[in-house]
């Protein structure tokens, strides 16, 4: 993956239904839900990426990519499935001391999401449109007016967690999310404290793991694990140094989802690429 004026970087945006982002990391201890501050500025770039389903298999491949403007990013990803499915997920930023996102849409269709849904967020009108079907198959459409916290994460996810700084034990950040209705969650984020290798080429490279945890928060939030509610845990492995930089994921892009995993792609120059290349 290829950066101007910067170092590589991963993909900067990705949806966990967890979409899934996280606060700054400041000092080592628990924080409360901050404005994530800019300690490596975005630039352009464009990168590769797999989507495998649990027992290894590839079933999407994707790309992602990064434009700049004065202050405000442009990052958009999207994976193309073998069943024909695709997602698609695009986010503006903006980049001072902190990241704030300002606008937000996700197409998600095909036969490997069962509830298709296209979502847009529009932070500075604290604006957000659902467009789904409802049992009948239906057109459903909900548009709300909500008050969008500062911190946002969804699309900017893998931006966030590249200027998190090592050592927190634990930090949090909102996120939209939009089954059965629009409603922010926090999602805390916990370094395990264990690092696990990877390669590239001959050269080898350990990734610190950390764990996503969805709060659903109120009632609803102590019932949830009660009624079998409650969201999966997500991981995602960072590879340290300046930037810091997303080698992994694992973890849902909807709810009742397979748990999938994202990992970073490189060409393959070989024949056989094109027929089904695992």
């Amino acid at each position: 993956m290829s950066q101007k004026n910067y170092p590589p970087a991963a993909s900067r945006s990705f949806a966990l239904y967890a979409g899934l982002a996280i606060v700054s990391l400041l000092a080592p201890s628990i924080l409360l839900s901050d404005d994530v501050l800019v300690r490596h500025r975005q630039g352009a770039l464009r990168g590769f990426l797999v989507l495998r389903s649990p027992d290894g298999a590839m079933i999407a491949n994707g790309d992602s990519s990064q434009v700049v403007r004065g202050g405000r990013v442009t990052s958009k990803t999207q994976f193309h499935f073998k069943d024909g499915s695709t997602y698609e997920e695009t986010a503006i930023f903006f980049q001072s001391k902190s990241f704030r996102l300002q606008n937000y849409h996700l197409i998600e269709r095909g036969p490997s999401f069962p509830n298709p849904v296209e979502v847009f967020i529009d932070c500075l009108r604290d604006q957000v449109e659902v467009r789904s079907h409802d049992d009948k198959g239906h057109d459903k459409v909900i548009k709300q007016h909500m008050d969008l916290p500062t911190d946002l994460g969804n699309g900017i996810l893998f931006t966030l967690f590249e200027n998190l700084r090592p050592g927190t034990s634990k930090s949090t950040v909102s996120l939209l999310v939009t089954t059965p209705k629009p409603r922010i969650v926090r999602v805390n984020v916990t370094p395990t404290g264990t690092r696990d290798p990877f390669w590239i080429g001959y050269s080898k490279y350990d990734a610190a793991h950390y764990v996503l945890k969805i709060d659903i928060g109120g009632i609803a939030g102590k019932v949830a694990p009660l009624v079998g509610k409650q969201p999966p845990d997500s991981d995602v492995w960072i590879l340290d140094g300046t930037p810091r930089l997303v080698v992994k994921f694992e973890g849902q892009l909807f709810e009742g989802g397979p748990v999938w995993q994202m990992e970073l792609a490189a060409p393959t120059w070989t024949s056989s690429a094109g027929s089904g290349h695992q």
